[in-house]
């Protein structure tokens, strides 16, 4: 059938003084020739596919609970972009508690280099981060130097509101308290600071930083009485059970809680931290022991996670009110 139009062209190009004058529609087809098809029509172009949303993760935005009690505070690092936001109050500071332990076992396996892990000493890391064991965190803590892992601690991962409890920044705490390493002042803004030098490899160094982050995914325990220990506690709470399952199933998230029931201010001293490839958030809170329990932090530091989910998959979460005087 194309040999016929090419042949009926070349006569009429003879017979118009030898000027070829092909038109676009010849050109097309002529364009498929040696195809060897006969369909003849013009071919389809695929629409293209649909950008699926980015998944879900942890962005800045309003965040409101009705608090029962003296200090709520929290920050949210974008690691991508290294922005903090938080709550107006997010620089002030509280007592770290536990939550200090990851940096104690960061610091210990950065100065190792690249040598193995002592059994003994790895046995303080695990004990001290999945179970908050004390008397394995005061190890690290020895082997780390004491106070000078403190000041380590804050230049190495550029902190601007931490210290060392000492005699001048002590306010209302009892003197006797100068020295301990759970006193050690810290705000939610440095707690997601720490949260990232520990995942970007600056606090744990090369070698230990996915070992590290790992024991922190595997935090035990929760806060029911059984697992709460005179030198240890279950701390797998607070922050990982505000994220949804579309956060979680994306990879580990890795966490270090604190927690204290002080007699001297008969507060619960509580903070949450938690950290991934994308974000890290930091929640601290100070509320009467004699009216809420432990529970009632971990379900704060809950609801500030659910209500910085980005895309929003429904309500925030609500912090019920506890009954007066359980425990």
């Amino acid at each position: 059938m194309r040999s016929r139009v090419t042949l009926v062209l070349a006569i009429t190009a003879v017979l118009l003084g030898g000027v070829l004058l092909v038109p676009a529609a010849y050109a097309r087809l002529s364009s498929d020739d040696s195809s060897g098809g006969g369909g003849g029509g013009a071919a389809s172009v695929a629409a293209p596919s649909p950008t699926p949303p980015p998944p879900p993760t942890l962005a800045a935005g309003p965040v409101s609970v009705d608090f029962k009690g003296q200090f709520f505070s929290w920050a949210l690092m974008d690691r991508q972009t290294g922005k903090i936001a938080g709550s107006p109050n997010m620089a002030a500071t509280s007592s770290t508690e536990s939550m200090i332990k990851s940096w104690f076992a960061a610091d210990y396996l950065r100065q190792l280099g690249s040598k193995p892990i002592p059994a003994a000493m790895k046995k303080n890391i695990t004990t001290a981060i999945r179970n908050s064991n004390d008397d394995a965190a005061n190890a690290l803590y020895a082997a780390d130097g004491k106070a000078a892992t403190i000041k380590r601690m804050v230049n190495t991962c550029g902190l601007t509101d931490t210290a060392a409890l000492t005699s001048a920044n002590r306010g209302t705490i009892p003197a006797m308290f100068i020295g301990w390493w759970s006193f050690t002042r810290m705000s939610p803004r440095d707690a997601v600071r720490l949260g990232d030098c520990i995942a970007d490899g600056k606090a744990a160094g090369q070698k230990y930083t996915a070992y590290l982050l790992s024991e922190m995914s595997k935090v035990q325990g929760t806060t029911a009485d059984k697992d709460q220990k005179t030198k240890s506690g279950g701390g797998r709470w607070g922050i990982i059970d505000g994220l949804p399952k579309s956060i979680t199933d994306q990879g580990p998230v890795s966490i270090k809680n604190g927690w204290t029931r002080l007699v001297y201010d008969g507060n619960w001293h509580v903070n949450c931290l938690a950290v991934t490839d994308k974000w890290t958030l930091a929640v601290m809170l100070r509320y009467p022991a004699a009216k809420y329990p432990l529970d009632y932090g971990a379900q704060v530091c809950a609801s500030v996670a659910t209500q910085l989910v980005t895309p929003q998959p429904g309500a925030a979460l609500k912090v019920p009110q506890q009954p007066v005087g359980k425990l």
